[in-house]
C-alpha cells in the first residue's frame, strides 16, 4: 500500500508519517517541498486546487490522507479566498480523484463546524452552524468530500496539540517560563487532543476490515476549559521537570480576550461512534497530556 499524506509538516501530518509507516511506503507533500527535518518531499499547493490531480496521477497512491488545511482562524476572516481554496476546494478535488480511482480518502475537520451553543457533546449528525470563515470553509470541505461519492473517512477533531509545532501547550510553556502570571480564557470548553492520538487512531481505522465510510468525532475523552488545560500543563511541566517554576494562571472571560473570529464556547464532541465502530478505546485528555509532556521531558 502506497500512502500519500498531504500536509506532512503539520502537527497531525508529522505524526501520520510515523503512524502510517507500517502500512507501506509513505509519500508526503508540503507547500515548500521540504519536510520539517529538511528531507525533500513532494510539493502540493492547496492555494491552487486544480494542480492536485496531476500530482495524484503521477503518484498513484492506494490511500490518501489529507492533513493539510488553512488553520489561521482569525486571518481567515480577511483571507477568505485562501481559506476556501485550501479547506473546501482542494479536499473536493482530491476526493473526486479518489472516488474515480477507487482510493480511500481520509480527511480531517473541526469542532468549528458547530456554533458552540450546545450543552451536551455534539453527535456527528447534529446540524452544523459555523461562526466564521474558517468553520464555514471546513464545513464546505466536508460536504465536498461526501459529494464526491467515494469511500471517505472524515474525522472531526478539536484543540489539537503536540510536542512540536505551534500550539497552545507550547505557547503556555514558552510564555509561562517568562512570566509570573498568565490570564487564560475559562469560558470556552473543549477536549485537548494530541496529534499523535489522531494519527494512531487513523492508522487503526484505515486497517479496519469493515471498509467503513462516513464521519466520526476523534478527540480524547473528557472536557476542560483553556484555563483548566493551562493549569494541567503547568502541573505536568513541574512534575516532569520541563519547568522549574510555574506561573499563576488567572481565569478570564472571553470578553477580555477579543479576537477577529468568534470561537465556539462549547466544543465538546461525542466520540462514542468512533469507539464503537472501530473498536478503539480513547484515552482521557489528561492521559494524553501526560504522554505528550513525558515526551517533552525526554527531549
Amino acid at each position: 500500500m502506497t500512502v500519500l499524506v498531504f500536509g506532512g509538516n503539520g502537527q497531525v501530518g508529522q505524526e501520520l508519517l510515523r503512524a502510517l509507516a507500517p502500512l507501506g511506503p509513505v509519500l508526503a507533500t508540503t507547500r515548500s517541498g521540504v519536510l520539517a527535518d529538511g528531507t525533500p518531499c513532494e510539493t502540493a499547493d492547496f492555494g491552487q486546487p486544480d494542480s492536485l490531480p496531476a500530482l495524484l496521477d503521477r503518484l498513484q497512491p492506494s490511500l490518501v490522507v489529507n492533513a493539510a488545511a488553512y488553520t489561521a482562524v482569525d486571518r481567515a476572516e480577511q483571507e477568505v479566498e485562501a481559506a476556501y481554496a485550501a479547506n473546501a476546494q482542494a479536499p473536493g478535488v482530491i476526493a473526486r480523484w479518489c472516488a474515480i480511482h477507487g482510493v480511500p480518502f481520509v480527511h480531517y475537520s473541526t469542532d468549528y463546524v458547530f456554533d458552540g451553543q450546545g450543552t451536551a457533546p455534539y453527535a456527528e449528525d447534529e446540524s452544523t452552524a459555523p461562526l466564521g470563515v474558517y468553520g464555514t470553509s471546513k464545513r464546505d470541505g466536508e460536504d465536498a468530500v461526501r459529494a464526491a461519492g467515494g469511500r471517505h473517512l472524515i474525522f472531526r477533531t478539536a484543540w489539537v496539540y503536540a510536542s512540536h509545532g505551534a500550539n497552545f501547550l507550547r505557547t503556555m510553556l514558552r510564555v509561562g517560563a517568562e512570566r509570573d502570571q498568565l490570564r487564560v480564557v475559562a469560558d470556552q470548553i473543549g477536549t485537548p487532543t494530541p496529534a499523535a492520538l489522531i494519527a494512531d487512531v487513523t492508522a487503526q481505522a484505515v486497517q479496519h476490515p469493515g471498509q467503513l465510510s462516513g464521519t466520526w468525532h476523534l478527540t480524547a475523552n473528557g472536557q476542560t476549559s483553556w484555563h483548566g488545560f493551562a493549569e494541567a500543563i503547568f502541573a505536568e511541566a513541574l512534575a516532569t521537570g520541563v519547568l522549574a517554576k510555574v506561573p499563576e494562571v488567572v481565569a478570564i472571560p472571553s470578553s477580555e480576550y477579543p479576537t477577529p473570529a468568534k470561537r465556539p464556547a462549547w466544543s465538546v464532541l461525542d466520540n462514542h461512534k468512533l469507539q464503537q465502530d472501530f473498536g478503539i478505546a480513547l484515552p482521557t485528555w489528561q492521559e494524553g497530556l501526560t504522554r505528550v509532556m513525558a515526551e517533552l521531558g525526554r527531549a
